[in-house]
């Protein structure tokens, strides 16, 4: 007898897990772009940070640019779920181009942060990964004002002009702990550091670490779903073996799982990013289920019906959705 066959073979399937709000809204909108008006659809970056969407909707028409300038004069643009900062809408706007903006609300909450402590002269810095698109999107809303602290070291570093009059928001994406690790940082350097006016982290970021959480102690192995510029997706894993997985890998497909992975495991913990259509962990639970964990059980930590209205450019596009 195997040691994988001594223990009992089951799988943890998390829930939350995939599509958030914001992804969903960005994924529709391209795709009643390109009901309404027609391919080429341009995209400025990947409309979300997952490879089978993006290939998904490249081969419907969609081009995906990495900067405004490849666009052609007068052409339709996307902005992706990451968003934008102010330079790139006025060159946009300078270039004639039409555009949409998909920039996902809780990010558009994050713009409108840095905007307001701009006015009130504060010194702004923004928790974050660099050269994340989102991150230079923020930052862009007011780059004289904005500082990025990613790592420890770049505590030490920063530099305000009044320590009274300083406030830290984050980049959405990030994993909760590691972020409260970098704020109480911050914190004993800069005692009256202020909170956002609430959370940054995206709802969905929070509830798939959390349901993470809750089942990695039972795992000996956990698998997201997710691409590797997906930032939330990479967390997951993070957090995975920091509350207990054994181990922790990041697939787009299942054919990416190594089957070596699957020695001496019973209990496998499946989960997904939030840029992750349901569509590839179904086939990964199948995958799985040929090789003997057909045992399914969910971990649901909390249930998401949050939803957010199209851009209204393409709201009178009534045809549904297909990528899923």
């Amino acid at each position: 007898m195997t040691a994988s066959e001594a223990k009992t073979k089951r799988v943890l399937l998390a829930k939350p897990r995939g599509y958030c709000a914001g992804v969903d809204r960005a994924v529709i909108t391209v795709e009643k772009a390109l009901e309404k008006y027609g391919p080429p659809v341009y995209v400025r970056k990947e409309i979300v940070h997952n490879r089978h969407v993006v290939d998904t909707l490249r081969e419907r028409g969609v081009i995906f640019v990495e900067e405004t300038s490849e666009v052609p004069e007068g052409a339709l643009v996307v902005f992706s779920a990451h968003g934008v900062s102010p330079a790139v809408h006025a060159e946009a706007k300078e270039r004639d181009l039409r555009t949409i903006d998909a920039t996902c609300p809780l990010v558009t909450k994050v713009h409108k942060e840095v905007n307001r402590f701009d006015r009130e002269d504060y010194d702004i810095l923004l928790i974050g990964h660099e050269g994340h698109e989102e991150v230079e999107g923020t930052s862009g809303e007011a780059p004289d004002r904005v500082q990025l602290v990613d790592t420890a070291e770049d505590v030490d570093q920063v530099q305000v002009r009044d320590p009274d009059k300083v406030v830290w928001l984050s980049q959405t994406t990030l994993s909760v702990d590691e972020t409260m690790e970098r704020v109480d940082q911050l914190k004993e350097r800069f005692p009256q550091l202020a909170d956002p006016p609430s959370d940054d982290i995206c709802y969905a970021t929070s509830n798939r670490q959390i349901a993470v959480k809750e089942m990695a102690p039972e795992c000996d192995l956990v698998i997201v779903v997710g691409s590797r510029n997906s930032s939330n997706s990479k967390r997951l894993v993070e957090v995975a073996l920091q509350a207990g997985a054994t181990e922790a890998y990041l697939v787009d497909y299942a054919s990416e799982v190594d089957e070596s992975w699957l020695d001496g495991v019973g209990t496998v913990g499946v989960t997904s990013g939030a840029s992750v259509p349901d569509v590839l962990v179904m086939e990964l639970l199948e995958w799985l289920s040929e090789r003997g964990w057909s045992d399914v059980e969910e971990v649901t930590t909390a249930n998401e019906k949050i939803a957010f209205a199209l851009p209204r450019e393409i709201r009178d596009a009534r045809e549904r959705s297909s990528v899923r």
